[in-house]
């Protein structure tokens, strides 16, 4: 057996039992949490596959179209991150869980850190994108 279909073989075993220790422990929780399980990952597919996937794809198309050639592949990977990163910020940006009587809870700064990985991502973005162009616009010798 080769080293790679070990590693595989032992990878897909830890991630089965992984799995039927999380059913276990779902199961033990009782049905409203089974129940209310279900609906996150159903909805989150309906929403993921519907709604997010399609925009993600309509919005990379329309873009791939209109830029350079150079760009392409620097702004297909600003989206690809943002899109997510955008997509997990927003239900904290405002704070609407934080509790006065629990400080811990919520207790950063998320429109800075926010704020600071868009501005990373766009400077990479940005770098990437001066490199290639420079590449494309060297002579060929």
């Amino acid at each position: 057996m080769s080293t790679s279909a070990a590693t595989r073989g032992v990878l897909i075993a830890l991630g089965v039992a992984g799995a039927v220790y999380g059913a276990l422990r779902l199961i033990a929780l009782g049905m409203d949490q089974i129940v209310a399980v279900l609906v996150w990952v159903v909805g989150g597919l309906v929403i993921h596959d519907g709604i997010i996937a399609p925009v993600v794809v309509l919005v990379g198309v329309l873009a791939a179209r209109r830029a350079e050639p150079w760009l392409r592949v620097p702004l297909m990977w600003a989206l690809v991150v943002l899109g997510p990163l955008t997509l997990i910020a927003v239900p904290v940006l405002d704070k609407p869980g934080a509790r006065p009587d629990n400080p811990t809870l919520l207790d950063r700064n998320y429109v800075m850190g926010y704020a600071v990985l868009v501005v990373l991502v766009l400077g990479t973005t940005a770098v990437v994108a001066l490199r290639r162009r420079r590449q494309a616009d060297a002579p060929l010798e």
